[in-house]
């Protein structure tokens, strides 16, 4: 006689149910989780597979037609499509990187996916341009458990970027409610995304957003008196203005209004207290970047509306004209630039895809840019200067939360150096530089020297670093050429 079943094994048995539910429906159709990790192994071992996906990056996935159509209605539509002359079974994807489309299939086999702070807006950006409506839901969801102070303006701006409405409602309806603890940072009042420019020991804020409204308006600080004041407003709201100094003329140029992204500029005049406007650019610019060099202003990058941008321009005020210069290598928008001895040197930004940590420099001369080397940090809308004769990058977005880490550049070793970090993470801000201030002194740190001590000694461990990772690349040149090619082992066949 059959002994009755025990609790632990009733508990088992109904472990084993739960295992073999169904994971996905639609229609009263539906598939269990063994049957779909049976498919995902059938993908991962290039079995029964029907269409190839190819990336820019190298990567190829031999992937299985229906499943992915059955979760994208962009895959759906190009495998479906009666406009090709025969089937899609061979496509290459621009924009998607491999460790994206691994996690993307995932989902699509097996309706599990990691989402985490480091890939969480890449993952975003892509499951809408492939219209998998589940993993940007996904991602909504993570950015809205993740909101804070410090990165609700940006995700705002984000999901705006995405179309994703509801994620946008609730960033601005966590502004409003903490609005108190976002203004604290700046005593004068919450702003963002506006320009910073220099004369004298005037320090101009331009513009921005206080994450409801768009300002046309400017304060003027003084570094000596450390007095704010009012000045004239600008002819049209300006957030994610490009602003420069030529002259001891401030320029402020393109930006967005609340609804349009702009192509006019004007410039003020502090003798007069007035803005006056000067020819509009060639394109439309928001996000983008502003320098001056050999009395010309080079603006570069920015987001037009529909695309991030890789063209860039410059302005002769002498015959208030905008020329087209050879466009950058690189879409960026929030893309800062700076002129740094004789060039034109463009950092960072963001590409429609990932926030970038590549440069690249102008020379007016020959009309080209060519490849800096890569900072440690990927970042966008962050802060540039020239101190020390060295390129400064301070803040910024780094495509999941804002940054308080700081690098700098030296052309004469033509490398990336950490330096000091700040206090407080900071996004969207900007940075300036006044020479010759009487009470200097103010404004330095209480403990600087250790501060730059501690600099000091980070610099002697990278360069310490360097020397050994360069005496090894000696080494091994050396036993390649004594002992001939060293022929690689071969990875391991795939099980």
């Amino acid at each position: 006689m059959d002994a009755e079943p025990t609790t632990s094994n009733k508990k088992n048995e109904k472990y084993n149910i739960n295992n073999q539910r169904l994971i996905a429906e639609s229609g009263g159709r539906c598939m269990s989780t063994q049957a779909m990790q049976s498919l995902y192994d059938f993908r991962q071992n290039n079995l029964l597979c029907d269409a190839i996906l190819r990336l820019e990056d190298g990567g190829v996935f031999p992937i299985h037609r229906a499943i992915l159509s059955a979760c994208s209605t962009y895959f759906r539509t190009l495998f479906t499509t009666t406009l090709h002359s025969r089937e899609k079974t061979d496509v290459l994807l621009p924009g998607v990187t491999s460790p994206i489309m691994n996690l993307l299939l995932e989902y699509a086999y097996l309706r599990s996916i990691d989402v985490n702070r480091e890939n969480v807006c890449e993952l975003l950006t892509t499951a809408d341009y492939l219209s998998i409506v589940g993993v940007l839901d996904l991602c909504c969801d993570y950015l809205r458990d993740n909101l804070a102070p410090e990165n609700c303006i940006g995700v705002m701006r984000f999901a705006r970027q995405h179309f994703c409405k509801k994620l946008e409602n609730d960033a601005y309806r966590f502004i409003v409610g903490h609005f108190v603890e976002i203004e604290e940072t700046d005593p004068t009042g919450a702003r963002a995304y506006h320009g910073l420019a220099v004369v004298g020991f005037d320090i101009y804020v331009i513009g921005g957003f206080d994450g409801v409204d768009y300002f046309n308006s400017c304060r003027c600080f003084n570094a000596v008196t450390k007095v704010w004041r009012e000045v004239a407003p600008m002819n049209a709201r300006r957030c994610y203005v490009s602003v420069a100094v030529l002259n001891n003329l401030v320029y402020a140029m393109g930006g967005y209004d609340g609804y349009h992204r702009q192509k006019t500029a004007e410039r003020y005049n502090y003798k007069t207290n007035q803005w006056s406007l000067i020819a509009s650019m060639n394109v439309q610019r928001s996000d983008a970047s502003a320098t001056t060099l050999n009395d010309k202003i080079y603006i570069t990058g920015g987001f037009d509306g529909h695309d991030c941008m890789n063209t860039a321009e410059v302005y002769d005020p002498s015959t208030n004209q905008w020329t087209m210069i050879t466009a950058m290598r690189s879409r960026r928008s929030g893309v800062s630039c700076i002129s740094y001895h004789g060039c034109v040197y463009v950092i960072g930004g963001f590409n429609g895809i990932s926030r970038m940590c590549s440069g690249e420099k102008y020379k007016p001369s020959t009309n080209s840019w060519s490849h800096i080397p890569d900072m440690y940090n990927p970042r966008s809308n962050f802060a540039i200067e020239v101190i020390d004769d060295m390129i400064f990058a301070i803040g910024g977005f780094n495509g999941v939360t804002t940054t308080y880490q700081v690098e700098c550049y030296d052309e004469k070793t033509n490398e990336w150096y950490e330096a000091t970090d700040m206090n407080i993470c900071r996004s969207a801000l900007s940075a300036c530089v006044i020479m010759g201030l009487p009470n200097v002194y103010d404004y330095i740190h209480k403990h600087r020297e250790r501060l730059m001590e501690e600099k000091r000694q980070k610099l002697l461990a990278h360069e310490v670093r360097r020397n050994q990772q360069q005496q090894q690349e000696q080494q091994q040149t050396r036993q390649t050429s004594q002992f001939g090619p060293i022929i690689p082992t071969p990875p391991p066949l795939p099980r």
